[in-house]
């Protein structure tokens, strides 16, 4: 498809950095912008030069640092003030100095808002409209208008917007933004709506959508469908309130249920990846239950679609998770039967198609530690160990635990001390072994890391990267059962473990044990004591 006949415009930096929670430095912008360019989007929205600082230096800086290969910066702002010329107006002035190639312009479509928020009249705004895109067209500027409150407009007056619009494409904007700026659309909605101006003005119409009543890709879709061809869209679908139309699960429907080719050959692929950069840089984390991308996007618990998807992976996929850079996951669980074993057993490299005694063992295991609190759904590294544990010879343990303990003290000073001591067997060898750490858990975990260390070495590049206590339940209080989740890394992947105690330092053992041994298994270490 010709890039320039429909436009997959990205505005993250301006109204998905309005979600709460974002704050976005100037290095932030230009390192997204550089994501988003690296994912083929047509536009990017850089923000408002002129009325924030912060965006005025990113345009200065984007024109030296920004190579950008696929996108077009786009500069966002106002049309001129009321009563004031063009020229004059010291935004207007801000929108060119930026030196974007392209500008968007917003402006009031629904007559409220023009009498009571711009307190002037139809006329003044149509006028206000009409000169700010001549004048930016004349200096040789791409514009686009984005028509506020467009549907709530609409409902009110369908004759103001048309005119608008009509007036706008005369004086040489080459897209037209219909913006549900309040959310409250539904696709049904959209879709009369855009159908119906686009056959009064016959200009090129933009859909610009934001996630109040949870349909803002839907309404996204359905615009497009009834011809529009520019989409605005934000990164994992940040914004104001709810947030707005999500760029993937946007550019992810195009490309894959309508066939639309509207990002570069290779670029759908990049999706997950580029989602989850995005969010590190947000600092929020990457929603694990966002459709296309996330983690569990295509992930299967129930042992009936495990069947099915051991003949077909099609039949309970809408998609190839492959083509978006995901991948199909199948969580063991309570639910899980034997099709769900076996498919994880495969996914982890552990073939068991002709050990149907081990995965009924398996099976009955997991049920029963499940029925105690356990869950290997976020743990595969334990259940690896579970399924190894109950293959033929078992799996060999490099060391074995004698005892262990930790005490926490608190001096005079209010200084808060932690020391572990554990007692291990590894090599032939009895080994006793203490450390101190910021917590009992990390003593305990710095405790068995030392004693084992002189046995193998490899343990010295395993980190613990994240530790989640959830308490489980069933009972209340500092007596209930506890479930630990520990995250560890060798630098070159991470993996997560699980133990269940009622003693939360138990729980914590058990999880560290567990970690300690897959990373032995991950560094190539088969046998042991």
């Amino acid at each position: 498809m010709d890039r320039d006949a429909f436009h997959v415009y990205d505005t993250t930096l301006r109204d998905g950095a309005q979600r709460e929670g974002i704050s976005y430095s100037v290095e932030d912008k230009l390192a997204v912008a550089r994501l988003l360019d690296s994912f083929g989007v047509g536009f990017i929205e850089g923000g408002w030069p002129g009325a924030l600082p912060k965006d005025t230096e990113f345009f200065a800086r984007a024109r030296e640092e920004l190579d950008l290969k696929n996108a077009e910066l786009v500069a966002f702002g106002a049309t001129r003030k009321a009563g004031v010329k063009v020229e004059d107006d010291g935004q207007v002035q801000a929108l060119l100095d930026s030196g974007a190639p392209v500008i968007t312009l917003v402006a009031k479509s629904d007559v409220r808002h023009v009498r009571e928020a711009l307190r002037t009249t139809e006329e003044e705004n149509l006028a206000m409209v009409v000169d700010t895109v001549s004048y930016l067209v004349a200096q040789g500027r791409r514009v686009f208008v984005d028509y506020e409150h467009f549907f709530d407009g609409y409902r009110n007056d369908p004759d103001y917007g048309v005119a608008l619009i009509n007036a706008a494409t005369a004086a040489g904007a080459s897209v037209n933004v219909l913006c549900d700026t309040n959310g409250g659309c539904l696709p049904s909605r959209i879709t009369a709506v855009v159908t119906d101006v686009l056959e009064r003005t016959g200009a090129r119409l933009g859909i610009h959508c934001q996630d109040d009543t949870a349909c803002a890709v839907a309404n996204s879709i359905a615009a497009v469908e009834a011809g529009a061809t520019h989409v605005q869209c934000t990164a994992n679908g940040y914004g104001e309130r709810t947030g707005n139309a999500d760029l993937f699960a946007v550019v992810g429907n195009l490309e894959t249920k309508l066939d639309m080719r509207v990002l570069p050959e290779g670029s759908l692929r990049e999706m997950v990846r580029v989602s989850h950069a995005l969010a590190d840089i947000a600092n929020l984390p990457a929603d694990t239950h966002q459709a296309y991308v996330g983690v569990s996007a295509f992930a299967h618990k129930a042992g009936l679609h495990a069947s099915a998807l051991k003949v077909n992976h099609d039949l309970y996929n809408h998609m190839d998770p492959e083509l978006v850079g995901n991948d199909m996951r199948v969580l063991v669980t309570e639910m899980a039967g034997r099709a769900s074993v076996e498919l994880k057993g495969r996914e982890l490299g552990i073939d068991l198609s002709d050990n149907p005694e081990v995965i009924a063992r398996v099976v009955e295991r997991v049920k029963d530690l499940e029925a105690g609190g356990w869950t290997f759904e976020a743990a595969d590294a334990s259940f690896e160990l579970l399924v190894r544990d109950e293959m033929k010879g078992g799996r060999k343990r490099h060391f074995t635990v004698e005892s262990w303990r930790t005490i926490v003290e608190q001096r005079a000073d209010g200084t808060v001390v932690s020391e572990a001591t554990v007692k291990v067997h590894a090599n032939g060898e009895r080994v006793i072994a203490t450390g101190e750490g910021n917590g009992p858990v990390n003593s305990l975990d710095n405790a068995l890391r030392s004693a084992i260390a002189s046995a193998f070495p490899e343990l010295a590049a395993l980190e613990l990267v994240d530790y989640k206590v959830r308490i489980l339940d069933g009972s209340a209080g500092t007596g209930a059962v506890t479930r630990v989740l520990v995250g560890t890394t060798d630098g070159r992947s991470t993996w997560t473990t699980v133990g269940v105690h009622e003693n939360v330092i138990a729980a914590s053992w058990l999880a560290l044990e567990d970690a300690v041994a897959y990373g032995l298994l991950k560094a190539g270490r088969q046998t042991g004591d």
